[in-house]
């Protein structure tokens, strides 16, 4: 349970286990999506792969990353201990992974926009707003 706290404590693991969710992703692709060094990535990988969060594939020269949500749970039962009841029941589980899931879509369209939007304004052709 401390290795997944510790792995997700990180913005950009939080970021790659989005962008892992239902989906397989090179590591180049996932580097290719963030303004970090290439070295500074699979670092985030490796961290990712030895808490049990990711699993890596090697498929002919791509190693191949993808989510296993499975560590989650023990995390999310310790979580319970903090709730109204202090007992959590599958039907807790399924209501506060159905919870999670909004937010971390909520944060993967946030992430989303806000490159966007960085990359539009340091596009070199990109008019700077003026004032007036």
């Amino acid at each position: 349970m401390d290795e997944v706290a510790a792995a997700i404590a990180d913005p950009v693991r939080r970021d790659i286990l989005v962008m892992l969710r239902g989906r397989r992703l090179a590591a180049g692709q996932i580097a290719d999506r963030f303004v970090i060094s290439r070295p500074a990535v699979s670092r985030h990988l490796r961290v990712l792969r030895e808490s049990g969060l990711v699993r890596d594939t090697l498929v002919g020269r791509r190693r191949l990353y993808e989510l296993d949500a499975s560590p989650f749970g023990e995390l999310v039962e310790w979580l319970g201990q903090f709730t109204a009841a202090g007992q959590v029941t599958a039907a807790d589980q399924v209501t506060a992974a159905a919870g999670w899931e909004r937010r971390l879509d909520a944060l993967e369209t946030e992430v989303h926009r806000t490159r966007r939007e960085r990359r539009r304004r340091d596009a070199p052709d990109h008019p700077r707003e003026r004032t007036a």
